[in-house]
């Protein structure tokens, strides 16, 4: 099962970090990433990694900003978020893959979305 936490209202400029727990499964042996989807459009990739944290792979729209990683000890995964802007508002989703987490792969286990909200 995978917990995600962290999200919250913040001002634009401003950085959040979430967190992505995962039980009942051996978290090192998968790729985890981030999916978002604001109202009223289609949920979208944010970034995402492979099993050992490495070659990480982002949106153009977060690049720079974004830092995905992922602690196997702890079983979580992590995504910074930095000079946060308005259109980042959405509900943030985890997911781990086995094959590790790029925009079009087959995603195993979802996690249950955190808010974040970014004013202006």
């Amino acid at each position: 099962q995978l917990q995600a936490s962290g999200g919250g209202l913040v001002q634009a400029g401003g950085s959040l970090r979430l967190a992505c727990t995962d039980s009942g499964r051996t978290f090192s042996m998968y790729g985890v990433g981030w999916f978002r989807q604001a109202p009223g459009k289609e949920r979208e990739f944010v970034a995402g990694t492979t099993w050992s944290g490495s070659n990480p792979y982002y949106a153009d729209s977060v690049k720079g900003r974004f830092t995905i990683s992922k602690n196997n000890a702890q079983s979580t995964g992590y995504l910074q978020m930095n000079s946060l802007k308005p259109d980042d508002t959405a509900v943030y989703y985890c997911a781990v893959s086995r094959g590790g987490v790029r925009p079009n792969s087959r995603v195993d286990y979802w996690g249950q979305g955190t808010l974040v909200t970014v004013s202006s």
